[in-house]
């Protein structure tokens, strides 16, 4: 609760505005954008630091596209279907301010809200509900893609989106929690990871990934993270129990096609070679993935009779190849983790402020300067994540 008075927002502000899908190009930077306005049960928020993440990217770029088959091409792909470009299949209306990972402060209330918001920290829960249907999965909007976001200095948003946090961490540091902690956290609900468990994690320098490492070891998890050698000391420092190196598929590891997945495994040194040296003695029971591609069915085969993997992202490639003898056979159940749950949002905001979760704030770029923060994010070299400041 706050006694700060509303403020009155410029009618004008700064922007990073996409204009449809295709490369950075699309992404023009706007000073005289006109500033939005709450209405009946929104909020307005000045944004103090936004995070970027794979949904910027994959929308921009048009990667949801069931007529994309390959991995999320930063310049946009050639060839999508404009009836289902987005995460939910549906067309997105251009021109979009991106951004889903928002830190700021309500500045104005629209009619219906509180006026005791005013001046509240906040952080951003991404998922648009319909308020009559809030469990709803197929009446749900994402932040940045069915309406605007976090990329410009101002941004509306229902005030149920709007929750409220109380931390000494900067607008930069709580910018980098609203996805990929949501994400990681909604992954592992779907898992219902506990302290029994060893759960492998692909790709645990990203985003998502740390949070993964960081959260799975608050359960009680056994934690194997994978990651390049570079990395390996940071993320035994958040609490991983061992790190594995990222393994490349050799030419010869590499799926040709074959219908018998037993052939696809005649590579030898490759991937599946350093799996069984890393992993001899492991039993993983919860595999949790969001970079899928060709590694992804040697992964699969580690997992125990009876195991889970959760998906939520596949950023190596979303086209990968199931024998479904190693699903039936060891009893596996797999999940898909897009949409979270409702209580998944405040029970992060309390890992924040309890100090449970810690950022991994990577870099930071002024808002003009996000097509190079793009560029940085998407090669894929930092730990945690990239935010933009207005």
């Amino acid at each position: 609760m706050s006694d700060t008075p509303s403020i009155t927002p410029p009618t004008t502000m700064q922007a990073m505005v996409t204009m449809g899908h295709g490369d950075m190009d699309q992404m023009v930077f706007h000073t005289d954008w006109p500033c939005p306005t709450p209405a009946a049960g929104q909020v307005l928020v000045k944004v103090g630091a936004c995070g970027l993440n794979n949904t910027d990217v994959n929308t921009r770029a048009g990667w949801y596209s069931k007529a994309v088959s390959t991995a999320t091409k930063a310049g946009g792909h050639d060839k999508i279907d404009n009836a289902d470009p987005s995460w939910g299949g549906a067309p997105i209306s251009f021109p979009r301010i991106q951004g889903a990972d928002i830190c700021g402060r309500i500045v104005a209330v629209g009619a219906g809200v509180d006026r005791a918001r005013i001046g509240q920290r906040i952080l951003s829960d991404c998922w648009l509900r319909d308020p009559d249907a809030p469990t709803d999965k197929n009446k749900t909007g994402y932040m940045g893609s069915e309406c605007d976001g976090g990329f410009a200095q101002y941004t509306v948003m229902p005030e149920q989106n709007a929750i409220a946090v109380n931390s000494a961490l900067s607008d930069a540091e709580l910018a980098t929690f609203s996805c990929s902690y949501s994400t990681a956290e909604g992954m592992l609900s779907r898992a219902e990871l506990s302290e029994t468990d060893t759960i492998l994690i692909p790709g645990a320098s990203g985003g998502v990934g740390s949070a993964l490492v960081q959260l799975a070891k608050h359960r009680g998890a056994r934690v194997l993270a994978m990651t390049s050698p570079d990395k390996e000391a940071a993320l035994l420092a958040l609490g991983a129990d061992r790190v594995l190196p990222r393994a490349t598929l050799s030419p010869n590891d590499a799926h040709n096609g074959s219908d018998n997945h037993s052939d696809n495994h005649s590579g030898g040194a490759g991937l599946e070679t350093s799996l069984k040296e890393a992993l001899a003695t492991e039993k993983i029971t919860v595999l949790a993935d969001v970079v899928g591609g060709p590694a992804w069915p040697y992964l699969l085969d580690y997992l125990q009779r009876g195991g889970r993997y959760t998906c939520s992202g596949a950023i190596a490639g979303p086209m990968a190849e199931l024998d479904l003898r190693t699903l039936y056979l060891r009893d596996l159940t797999f999940t898909g983790s897009t949409v979270i749950g409702l209580e998944i949002m405040p029970r992060l905001v309390s890992y924040i402020e309890a100090g449970v979760v810690e950022p991994l704030l990577a870099a930071t770029y002024p808002l003009a300067e996000l097509h190079a923060a793009q560029r940085a994010f998407m090669t894929k070299k930092h730990i945690g994540n990239i935010v933009v400041c207005p």
